[in-house]
């Protein structure tokens, strides 16, 4: 799918989707400084907390390639954001990417950045079962992972009827 993208921002961007399951708008909310290439982690603001992207080696790739992309075009750029375009480069409001610019990347392979994030983490839902572990991986919420999993694996999950016939389940947590 990547090689049927028209340059780096665009298979960056499809790529995160596809690979590590960031959200578009996350993408577009990424500065610079979130891309480390040394140590091959991109770091992904949710909130209140970050979520650390550990790079493979094709994603470490769409990084580097974008990075030096972005520094042959716009040598003087002065926006933060990992991603920017001719129009946002040099703007003074240093705007972080449009939704255009964003969905133009997946329009090229016919598909919705939504539907790439959804279909890998049910991926790697299908291949672990583990909620945690896409807790981990995607840095996810849990009741995210745990939906998923019971998507990818509805003979584990518990029938709806059987849960609400057995009533409210409360649990004692003391500390010491």
């Amino acid at each position: 799918m990547l090689d049927r993208l028209d340059g780096p921002a665009s298979r960056i961007i499809v790529g995160l989707v596809a690979i590590h399951a960031v959200r578009a708008v996350e993408i577009a909310r990424l500065d610079l400084a979130d891309a480390d290439v040394v140590r091959r982690t991109l770091a992904v603001h949710r909130g209140e907390h970050t979520h650390t992207v550990c790079l493979d080696d094709l994603s470490a790739r769409l990084v580097a390639d974008w990075l030096r992309e972005r520094i042959r075009r716009w040598p003087q750029a002065s926006n933060p954001h990992l991603i920017i375009t001719t129009h946002s480069y040099r703007h003074p409001a240093s705007p972080q990417l449009s939704y255009c610019a964003l969905r133009a990347a997946f329009d090229q392979v016919g598909l919705l950045p939504r539907q790439v994030w959804a279909d890998r983490i049910l991926y790697e839902a299908r291949e672990t079962a583990d909620p945690v572990h896409l807790v981990r991986l995607f840095g996810i919420h849990p009741n995210i992972a745990v939906k998923y999993v019971h998507a990818a694996h509805p003979d584990k999950a518990c029938p709806a009827s059987a849960d609400r016939a057995a009533g409210p389940v409360h649990l004692l947590v003391t500390s010491r």
